[in-house]
């Protein structure tokens, strides 16, 4: 597409995430969850999802609205997942700064297809096909929920993400876990499982709870942030850090993986405003 949309740096939604080892595999039951988007601890938007039992497995829905300077951005996303959370069929219409924009997503024999229409403009894709991949538009919790449902699954390993974005890509999912933190929900202690997911060099934070449920996920872009109603984070003062084994002879670490010090979780206040004024862009074509 000739024209693009010029917003945020849209996450390739690489919200990414995944589950620690003491999540449990999540059954075909219904998941819901209310979310504020925060840039500095400051509201700029909200988002909701709900995953519930349907005709052969699973329907989720989300709705996201951003309203902030330099982006107007809102979505409402139909799914239809398999019984173990494999994507069926995907359904988003959105708009960016007045722009409308609408993408699908279903398999197509051994591909995934993929379409996406922008500013009059459409483009077909056909992507490798994962079992176990997620499509993730930016500040989608109902997407990363569904990640940490097959994250349970598939014991961390062989995730994938189908990033809306121009014609639309899949990417590998690295995964690691850190040590447990502590939090309230609903003014209630509940022990915090510690997520960092990578994707195309991308990092963000992930926080869910004994039941697998997402909390909260500080976004790779600066100063973002998914906060579950009723939720405060209580992170110890220096978190430790997953051990990283290395590489075997003549490999290459994996992405994510090449550095020996832990990624620190995102500070909103000590980072500068993320805008788009700022040259971070995305572009759907």
């Amino acid at each position: 597409m000739k024209k693009t949309v010029k917003t945020l740096a849209l996450l390739p939604l690489v919200l990414l995430v995944a589950c620690g080892p003491h999540a449990t595999p999540v059954s075909a039951e219904s998941q819901s969850g209310s979310f504020s988007v925060n840039l500095h601890e400051k509201s700029v938007g909200n988002a909701n999802f709900q995953i519930a039992p349907a005709s052969g497995g699973l329907n989720s829905t989300s709705l996201v609205r951003v309203n902030m300077k330099g982006l107007n951005y809102a979505f409402s996303k139909n799914e239809q997942l398999s019984p173990a959370s494999q994507l069926q069929h995907v359904q988003l219409s959105a708009t960016i700064n007045g722009e409308a924009v609408s993408v699908s997503a279903a398999p197509d024999s051994a591909q995934m297809l993929i379409n996406i229409s922008a500013n009059g403009h459409s483009t077909t894709t056909r992507l490798a096909a994962h079992p176990a991949a997620v499509f993730l538009p930016d500040f989608d919790p109902g997407a990363l929920q569904t990640l940490l449902n097959l994250a349970a699954r598939q014991n961390n390993r062989d995730l994938w993400a189908i990033v809306p974005k121009q014609s639309g890509s899949v990417d590998a999912v690295t995964l690691a876990t850190y040590a447990d933190q502590q939090g309230t929900l609903n003014g209630r202690p509940v022990t915090v499982h510690h997520l960092v997911a990578t994707i195309a060099g991308n990092v963000t934070e992930l926080f869910s709870g004994p039941q697998n449920q997402l909390l909260q996920a500080e976004l790779s872009q600066q100063g973002f942030a998914l906060v579950r109603t009723g939720f405060v984070l209580s992170p110890p003062s220096n978190p430790g850090a997953p051990p990283v084994p290395p590489p075997s002879s003549g490999q290459q670490a994996p992405a994510g993986q090449q550095q020996t010090a832990a990624p620190q979780p995102v500070q909103p206040q000590q980072q500068q405003p993320a805008t788009p004024q700022q040259g971070q862009q995305i572009q759907w074509r």
